[in-house]
């Protein structure tokens, strides 16, 4: 399960056998607060004590959260709902509503009988082993003699020590037996102070609703950048060439000469608006990725820049095209920083092919300063990887060096 490791044998027997000691405290604590804070809420009086109640149970389980996690390996995600603004009153019920805030409570209830049956098994356990073994030491020191039918009298250090062998044969049974209970316990605290199936969805939910929107923003600003880009460029350009042959063409008789002129000048025009076109499409989708690949892709974009690239690319099986193009626009977009802002002189590209997905890393030896400011270039990174739920991370200290990092799966 997500989350959750087999807990050290060690670590699972210390938390079972405290447990009981922290389950008699939580259970006395907050019952104690939760009941006289009921009884005396006709009065006004209980409601400080029930807030007191309710931040003692949040208090006791965000401490069993980090015992459980750090005793027994399970990690166990907050599962309250978000903050909301308003004055203290509201502020209250709605910590008081929330389903999380009960559910640790039950915890906290369950939590003595739980350890008084988790203490009891545990001390049985290693108790049987412990005698077992030590059965030598202790059997000729005793009152009383252990008869085995009626061929085997323990009595004696010799007689007993079959018995100390079956209980180093049991010691096994007993450390995966202290695990596996660790392990219930662990599940246990996570349905119960963790977040619900109920929980997850909506928070899956609220993910993916602003991943979509951030898709679609996305999407809007490259449109809105590709009819710049037309308007702007090669709109321009087209439009200078059916001026210049027009006037050409009204020149072609008088006088022929200048027609001529008029004609070169817009077979450069078309030479450039055609150029830019090129550029343009190159930026929607470089014909290069699509038929050859990323590592053709890259090894022509590194080819074009002024600083030194040590590119490195190994993402076989081929990814999807929305992965390919992510991964590519990310290095683009990296290494444009590099040369424009951060006054690095070489810059290190990895992409490689993880289990999930594909792994992108761009790490220049810049001056750092780096940041996902909304509306910037790695803003709009992250925005595109989010159109896949990718993940983009940039870390870049004053001083540098900036690690641009992309997580982007395959499957989504």
């Amino acid at each position: 399960m997500d989350g959750m490791r087999k807990p050290n044998a060690l670590a699972a027997g210390f938390y079972l056998l405290t447990n009981l000691v922290t389950g008699i405290f939580w259970f006395t604590l907050s019952v104690v607060l939760t009941v006289v804070g009921l009884a005396t809420s006709v009065l006004w009086v209980g409601l400080p004590i029930l807030w007191l109640a309710m931040n003692v149970v949040r208090g006791g389980a965000t401490v069993e959260r980090a015992w459980v996690r750090a005793a027994l390996g399970t990690d166990v995600p907050r599962p309250y709902r978000e903050k909301v603004d308003g004055t203290l009153w509201q502020r209250w019920k709605h910590q008081f509503t929330d389903p999380a805030t009960w559910r640790d409570f039950g915890y906290l209830l369950l939590l003595l009988p739980v350890g008084v049956l988790e203490f009891a098994f545990v001390v049985a356990l290693w108790s049987v082993v412990a005698a077992l073994v030590a059965a030598p030491f202790w059997i000729g020191h005793a009152s009383f003699a252990v008869v085995v039918g009626e061929f085997w009298t323990i009595d004696s250090f010799a007689s007993a020590l079959p018995v100390a062998v079956m209980g180093l044969a049991l010691l096994p049974v007993a450390i995966i037996g202290t695990r596996r209970l660790g392990v219930l316990h662990g599940k246990f605290a996570r349905a119960m102070l963790g977040p619900t199936r109920a929980d997850a969805l909506a928070i899956e939910a609220e993910r993916l609703q602003s991943s979509r929107a951030r898709g679609v923003e996305a999407a809007e600003a490259e449109r809105r950048r590709i009819e710049r880009d037309l308007h702007d460029g090669a709109q321009q350009r087209l439009v200078a060439v059916a001026m210049g042959l027009g006037r050409a063409k009204s020149k072609m008789d008088s006088d022929p000469e200048g027609a001529a002129v008029l004609i070169a000048e817009a077979h450069a025009d078309a030479k450039l608006a055609i150029k830019e076109l090129r550029d343009l499409a190159r930026g929607i989708y470089p014909s290069v990725l699509g038929d050859r690949g990323l590592d053709a892709a890259l090894s022509a974009l590194a080819a074009r820049l002024p600083i030194e690239v040590d590119l490195q690319v190994d993402v076989e099986p081929r990814p999807p095209t929305a992965v390919e193009s992510a991964a590519y626009f990310t290095v683009g977009e990296a290494l444009t920083n590099i040369t424009k802002h951060s006054n690095g002189t070489k810059a290190t590209v990895r992409v490689q092919r993880v289990e999930t997905g594909v792994l992108v890393e761009v790490t220049d030896n810049g001056q750092g300063g780096a940041e996902l400011k909304p509306g910037g270039g790695l803003a709009g990174l992250a925005d595109r990887a989010a159109t896949i739920d990718g993940v983009v991370v940039v870390v870049s200290p004053a001083g540098g060096p900036t690690v641009i990092r992309a997580e982007l799966p395959c499957a989504w």
